[in-house]
């Protein structure tokens, strides 16, 4: 059995679920405990992600005598800096999560493998998984994760960084860079490394390509909701939907295979220093 076949037990919900249209989009929410959004389980519920975010397919051997050497490692290559508050590895892990839970990918280059030190920002893609549908082609999922206090400078960010992700030259050199990385244990690995091929066009790698966009950031439908009602999901599919319409207004639709997924936070900045919280209380 390939050891992507173990995950986490499944937190997030999707309450919001389309997979017609392009964009096909996905929001999923961290629920709610006695009338109040769960942001620290949220949290530890990433925690218990890292190591599959951050770790090596040959690292992830995991045992009751390693297990807390196995969640530092993971821990200190996600970043040590102090100033954690711009900072959107909790996005991006939390994308991760929901592509590997509810779409069925796994990791074939994990993106802390490009830093030359565990505090750099990375220019390139947030993700880089693969998928094997049923009786379909190889699909590449390539992530684009925004944490904003704002959905609209989000989505606008995320748009900007998708264009310029797509030019000539960067995809040349995200083969190069990506290319060594796969592990020959990586289930259809030939197939898969013949994309990232220099002699591959570039036209196949899109055309293999599903770009994940995730957005994380505040909801007005969740500032004032306590459950997961009716009303509240129709809030959400309300707001995915303008995020929707600023992508279907790119031009990107024409060009490449966009997914939007959404996650709803009551206060970002919170998010972001409790996950900051767990992350250093478990580095060394």
């Amino acid at each position: 059995m390939n050891i992507y076949n173990t995950k986490p037990e499944r937190f997030l919900e999707r309450i919001v679920f389309d997979d017609i249209q392009n964009p096909a989009r996905s929001a999923c929410c961290a629920g709610f405990e006695l009338q109040v959004w769960r942001c620290k389980p949220f949290v530890n519920h990433l925690v218990e992600w890292l190591p599959d975010y951050a770790l090596a397919e040959s690292e992830l051997n995991v045992s009751h005598g390693n297990i807390y050497v196995k969640l530092q490692q993971a821990a200190v290559r996600v970043y040590t800096s102090e100033k954690y508050k711009n900072r959107g590895e909790a996005g991006e892990i939390t994308l991760h999560a929901i592509c590997r839970d509810y779409f069925d990918t796994i990791p074939i280059a994990p993106r802390v493998f490009y830093k030359n030190a565990s505090n750099d920002v990375v220019k390139s893609f947030d993700m880089v998984h693969a998928r094997f549908p049923v009786g379909g082609s190889l699909e590449l999922w390539l992530g684009e994760s925004k944490l904003y206090a704002d959905s609209a400078d989000a989505i606008s960010d995320a748009i900007s960084s998708v264009k310029s992700h797509i030019q000539q030259g960067f995809l040349t050199n995200e083969k190069l860079l990506l290319g060594p990385q796969i592990s020959k244990t990586t289930p259809h690995y030939d197939e898969i490394i013949h994309i990232f091929k220099s002699q591959t066009s570039l036209d196949h790698f899109l055309s293999s390509s599903v770009f994940a966009i995730g957005i994380a950031s505040n909801s007005n439908a969740l500032s004032s909701a306590t459950a997961l009602t009716d009303a509240y999901r129709t809030s959400i599919a309300l707001e995915i939907d303008k995020l929707a319409s600023k992508i279907d207004k790119s031009g990107l639709l024409s060009t490449i295979k966009i997914v939007l997924i959404y996650i709803p936070l009551l206060n970002k900045d919170a998010f972001v220093e409790e996950f900051d919280k767990k992350l250093k209380g478990l580095q060394p």
